[in-house]
């Protein structure tokens, strides 16, 4: 599913966001990026949905060059990713109803279809009382799962989230894993960004960790959505 093959991003004029990074992801492998705040864990991650350009190397998605899409080919690329961020991102004079269909609006599915989608992820996540709710009324918690609901509408077959648990408390931080290792189980390839170890041992998962914008240990076995 994912290869980095000696990547490296500075920016200027000379700050080392990741160096020389290698390894690779499986297809329907659950896998966390662990590591402390300037580690290079967003960084890695925006390489990964070309937020950022590789200052070297090869980051390869779906035996795809990503370093080498453009236009129309990274926006189709881009659309085929799930993105869940720290912040939440939801549009504050949306509700939680479209901000979901939104996603798949802009994709050029139909109104119609997209709503139904929106409806069916919102409900199961345990919002079906919440469409029509804002985001400023919604609690921390409740938000996060519009986000997730969100970055689900297009079936994506890879999920990145950077600090998904970051604004929640560990009940909450716990149950939003949970929902991770469910979309996991139906087959998505999920990789989570955290620097909060306290989760690791309680969700199954190669852990791989990151100090200083390098990758210094990769624990754990792989986990993919169809070991038994």
């Amino acid at each position: 599913m994912i290869q980095f093959h000696k990547v490296s991003k500075v920016y200027p004029p000379d700050d080392t966001g990741v160096k020389d990074l290698t390894f690779q992801v499986e297809d329907g492998e659950f896998l966390f990026l662990c590591g402390p705040s300037g580690a290079g864990k967003t960084t890695l991650l925006r390489l990964l949905f070309r937020a950022e350009q590789a200052t070297e190397g090869q980051v390869i998605v779906s035996g795809r060059n990503i370093t080498r899409l453009k236009g129309k080919g990274l926006t189709a690329f881009r659309r085929r990713l799930g993105l869940v961020f720290q912040d939440f991102k939801l549009i504050p004079w949306m509700t939680a109803l479209e901000n979901v269909s939104l996603a798949a609006d802009v994709t050029g599915v139909a109104r119609r279809q997209s709503r139904s989608r929106a409806f069916r992820l919102l409900a199961e996540l345990g919002l079906k009382d919440k469409y029509g709710a804002f985001p400023p009324a919604l609690s921390g918690g409740e938000q996060q799962r519009v986000a997730i609901a969100r970055a689900l509408v297009n079936d994506p077959e890879l999920v990145l989230a950077d600090e998904p648990t970051g604004n929640l408390d560990p009940e909450m931080a716990e149950e939003t894993l949970r929902l991770f290792a469910r979309i996991h189980r139906q087959g998505t390839t999920v990789l989570i960004a955290t620097h909060d170890h306290r989760f690791l041992r309680r969700f199954d998962g190669r852990v791989l960790m990151m100090r200083q914008g390098r990758l210094t240990g990769v624990h754990g076995t792989v986990w993919a959505a169809s070991a038994p």
